[in-house]
């Protein structure tokens, strides 16, 4: 599910031989982001976005697009990044200096909470989503609403296994996608 909400993929309402999909939360952010050359944004989940020309995660990068959030009338509480955008993110050096005295014999290299003008952030690293993606999001202003719950059900047995039915129909739910936003089109390697 996870995988599946974090995608670049636009809703499709389905019919008789189609499948419905929910669109993924790259294709609902349109208000706050931040693309690279050719890049183009989603909208409201019915698209997909488009990527750009990749680029290095920067500071000033997240600044420009926590700012817009907030002007937005957002609250950004969460930052959402692959492995090596963490790692980049990690040597944003802001404007203060890490020290940990020498007898603790540790050394700091990760940021966890990205202290910014607009409130503490919460930096998470994900592995189900796009790695050239930077989600800037409001967690409350994101749900997944239920169709179907999920539910299990028993599967005919063969022979001595026993099988089930992991069964569930869902989509996301944006509240208010100003809330959030993104900075697309980043370097993975």
């Amino acid at each position: 599910m996870e995988s599946i909400l974090l995608a670049n993929n636009a809703e499709v309402t389905g019919n008789a031989t189609t499948s419905r999909e929910p669109g993924g939360v790259p294709s609902w952010i349109t208000t706050n982001t931040s693309n690279g050359t050719s890049g183009s944004d989603g909208s409201a989940g019915n698209t997909a976005r488009t990527d750009g020309t990749q680029r290095a995660f920067t500071e000033s990068l997240l600044k420009a697009v926590l700012a817009s959030t907030w002007d937005s009338g957002g609250d950004p509480d969460c930052v959402m990044v692959g492995s090596f955008n963490k790692q980049a993110m990690s040597s944003f050096t802001g404007n203060a200096t890490r020290m940990k005295g020498a007898e603790d014999k540790t050394l700091v290299a990760a940021i966890d909470i990205y202290s910014s003008d607009f409130g503490d952030i919460e930096v998470v690293p994900n592995r189900f989503m796009r790695a050239r993606d930077a989600l800037v999001l409001q967690k409350d202003m994101w749900a997944v609403a239920y169709l179907r719950p999920v539910s299990m059900g028993e599967l005919s047995k063969t022979g001595d296994s026993e099988r089930r039915l992991i069964n569930a129909e869902y989509t996301l739910e944006s509240r208010n996608e100003a809330g959030s936003g993104a900075v697309w089109d980043l370097t993975t390697s």
